[in-house]
Parts: C-alpha cells; structure tokens; sequence
C-alpha cells in the first residue's frame, strides 16, 4: 500500500511541475525545473537558478498548490559535447 500512495504521490507531482514549469523556466536564471526532496527528505518541485537571484526566488512560490518548492543554486547548465 506504501508504494501505492509513493506513485499517487509522484503522479501529483508530476502534474503540478508540467502545469508551472513553463512559467517558472521564463524567470530570469532558472534553468531547471524539476522533483526532488526538501531538507527533511519530502518530495518538493526543486527549482534550478543559475546563480543567487533576490528578485527571481522572491518572484516563485515556496507551495505550488499543496507542493512545497525548494529553490537551489545549481550554476550554468551546459549540454555535454557528442
């Protein structure tokens, strides 16, 4: 049953990250959008900025409907090389 409400929970997830990601990825620096944990170890919409941004963590919502939102410095994404 544990696993049950894990994939409900993950399915839930999914759907509030796709419904915000757009909007959040047009926010100066943010360059990835996607789930992890937060520090007590609950799954989370994490929230990738380029480099430490006031105005940009200010401008995103730390609960994205019932989903807690951690926001981290993850530096520049590069694509790796073929």
């Amino acid at each position: 049953m544990k696993r049950i409400h894990w994939l409900v929970a993950m399915v839930l997830l999914s759907e509030v990250k796709r419904a915000q990601e757009t909007r959040l990825l047009a926010l100066p620096g943010v360059v990835s959008v996607g789930i992890g944990q937060d520090d007590q170890g609950e799954s989370c919409i994490v929230v990738g900025l380029d480099e430490a941004r006031s105005n940009t963590e200010a401008a995103i919502h730390k609960i994205l409907g019932d989903t807690p939102v951690r926001v981290q410095v993850v530096g520049t994404i590069k694509p790796l090389k073929p």
